[in-house]
């Protein structure tokens, strides 16, 4: 969030008392010089403020230890969303979470492990999932990491092919626009998605079919852009400014915030959400984010450069005196121990078994063997 700073008058420098004088005031705290200097803070309660950075490590840890389990030879794959906490712990906080249309409905893509953790996903089953444990609640073990499923909390299983989400996100945004025409509980659909995966067929399809004059949708359609798509730089691939100022062609109701501040975001966020609640109607919100460690493991998951949200926040804080400069660092080494611990437990339990493998394909146990239809 921008800061307005005051400018003062010629007249006002002309009259400035002289040094001698001005010694005489009594000087400002330091304190109450950085509160000055970070208004954004005071915005939230200084509880929330502290969660927010306490889910930011959470979910970082997190990822990094996803990472060693990846490098260690325990799981074939990793990808996941180091850079967008900032982004991603707000929308987690923000979100309605139950289960049915009249809850918000989360179709997330591989980058989302801040916006779960926030909602409260332990590390246990994070880490299941990129080991392919039988254990994994999300995929019985025959997923990568980061594709979360979590019906009780209208997550929508994530899927690999690329930006599919937005496609799949009109029908839920359909059912919800429904129920509001007839006065029942409804919630909003929400769908995040990469700058490179914007240039998918279906994220056009999204735009147009949230659009139509009279049957506007409420679906919260928002982009992470990290300026890359695996290895192509987004310059060379958009001519467009921004991928927000695509939804303008249809109406859409805009925004170009930036991802790597958590009280920004947070604020955006909930803004979209009250928006679209109130006027049935979409909303186009791109988050400019960092992408830390690569695209995924395929291109060797180590860290790259680009702003560090977590660095930022914590610097921000020290400096408004709202936590002690080696704070975070304590809470980095708990949530390290927490997550080694949980990768223990993870790396004895079984794979899944062959028997399996037709399990959850088709709804309610229907067989789905086709050598026994």
């Amino acid at each position: 969030m921008r800061q307005v700073q005051s400018t003062k008058s010629k007249a006002q420098m002309k009259t400035r008392p002289s040094a001698k004088k001005a010694a005489k005031k009594p000087s400002v705290k330091k304190t109450e010089k950085a509160q000055a200097k970070d208004r954004a803070l005071g915005l939230l309660p200084k509880n929330q403020v502290l969660q927010m950075m306490d889910l930011m490590v959470k979910s970082r840890v997190l990822e990094e230890r996803l990472i060693k389990v990846y490098k260690a030879g325990d799981a074939f794959f990793w990808i996941g969303g180091p850079g967008e906490e900032a982004f991603g712990v707000p929308l987690g906080l923000l979100t309605n979470k139950g289960q049915g249309p009249a809850y918000d409905y989360l179709h997330l893509h591989y980058r989302g492990t801040p916006t779960l953790i926030a909602m409260g996903m332990p590390y246990l089953e994070s880490i299941r999932l990129i080991m392919n444990r039988a254990t994994d609640r999300s995929t019985g073990g025959r997923n990568f990491a980061n594709h979360y499923c979590y019906p009780e909390w209208n997550v929508v299983p994530v899927g690999s092919p690329i930006e599919v989400q937005y496609g799949m996100a009109i029908g839920t945004a359909l059912a919800q626009r429904r129920r509001k025409m007839k006065k029942e509980a409804s919630g909003v659909t929400i769908v995040t998605g990469g700058d490179a995966g914007s240039a998918e067929g279906d994220f056009a399809s999204c735009l147009i079919w949230s659009s139509r004059p009279g049957n506007e949708l409420p679906i919260y359609i928002t982009v992470q852009n990290n300026k890359w798509g695996i290895s192509t730089p987004f310059s060379e691939q958009h001519g467009e400014k921004n991928v927000a100022d695509r939804g303008k062609a249809f109406g859409i109701r805009t925004n170009v915030v930036n991802g790597n501040d958590p009280i920004e975001s947070y604020f955006q966020i909930q803004g979209d959400l009250d928006y679209i609640k109130k006027n049935t109607r979409p909303v186009l919100t791109e988050f400019h984010v960092s992408r830390l460690y690569g695209h995924s493991s395929a291109s060797g998951a180590n860290r790259d450069s680009g702003e560090d949200p977590i660095e930022l926040f914590e610097k921000r804080l020290v400096d408004s005196k709202y936590v002690a400069p080696g704070f975070v660092k304590e809470l980095w080494a708990q949530y390290d121990v927490e997550s080694r611990q949980a990768a223990d437990i993870a790396r004895s339990e079984a794979g899944p078994s062959k028997d399996t493998i037709w399990d959850h394909v088709y709804a309610d146990g229907e067989n789905a063997d086709w050598r026994k239809f």
